[in-house]
C-alpha cells in the first residue's frame, strides 16, 4: 500500500524558510514523478512544483519560481521542497503527490497524480 507522509510545516514570519519533505514508503519512488501542491480553504489545489523520476525536468508555479526548490533523494525515496522568502499568500496546506510508474502526467495538474499526502499546514505571518 503506497503512503505518502508530509513533515516539515509550520508557522514563519514574512521572508523565513521552512523545508518540507515527503516519504514514500510503498512507492515505486524512483519510477514515479512527484508534485508538491498547495490549497487554501475554499480554494482549488494548486500546482507548486513538480520534479521527474531522475531529478529532471523540474516545473515551478509562476508564484514561486526563484523562492522555492524542489529536489528528490531516490535513495531514501524523499523528496524536499525548499522554499524561501515565504509571504503571507504561501499560507496553504502543502502535499506531496506521486504519479504511478508509466502513467500519463501533467507537471502541475494534480488530477493526473495517483497518490496524496495527507498535507502539512504552512502559515506565513505578516
Amino acid at each position: 500500500r503506497v503512503q505518502l507522509v508530509e513533515s516539515g510545516g509550520g508557522s514563519v514570519q514574512a521572508g523565513g524558510s521552512l523545508t518540507l519533505s515527503c516519504t514514500a514508503p510503498g512507492l515505486d519512488f524512483g519510477a514515479s514523478v512527484m508534485g508538491w501542491f498547495r490549497q487554501v480553504s475554499g480554494k482549488e489545489r494548486g500546482g507548486v512544483s513538480s520534479i521527474d523520476r531522475d531529478g529532471g525536468p523540474i516545473y515551478y508555479g509562476d508564484s514561486v519560481k526563484g523562492r522555492f526548490t524542489i529536489s528528490r533523494d531516490n535513495a531514501k525515496s524523499k523528496v524536499f521542497l525548499q522554499m524561501n522568502n515565504l509571504t503571507p499568500e504561501d499560507t496553504a496546506m502543502y502535499s506531496c503527490a506521486a504519479v504511478a510508474s508509466g502513467r500519463w502526467w501533467q507537471p502541475l495538474l494534480p488530477i493526473t497524480y495517483d497518490y496524496w499526502g495527507q498535507g502539512t499546514q504552512v502559515t506565513v505571518s505578516p
